[in-house]
């Protein structure tokens, strides 16, 4: 346990983010997924618009710090593939 004030806050604040990052990358996650789903489904339009709605959801988290830039692009770049491919 933690024995300065410094550090018990510190505690605090890394359980804090933890939640904020764990609710970001599981929006990322339900995103992707329904963006995949879309693809499956092979409606072109409804794939388009939850693409888009994924790749901003993406965006957001590495904008926060949620998520490494390379690995946003990683995942934007598979389901633009996937997208590609029922056109």
């Amino acid at each position: 346990m933690a024995n300065h004030k410094s550090a018990e806050k510190r505690i605090l604040q890394n359980k804090k983010s933890n939640e904020k990052n764990a609710g970001v990358k599981s929006r990322v996650k339900n995103f992707a997924k329904a963006a995949e789903e879309a693809i499956a489904s092979g409606d072109k339009n409804k794939a388009q618009e939850a693409f888009r709605l994924a790749q901003s959801e993406i965006a957001v988290a590495v904008s926060k710090g949620v998520v490494h830039p390379n690995v946003a692009a990683r995942k934007t770049s598979g389901l633009a593939s996937k997208l590609k491919s029922i056109g």
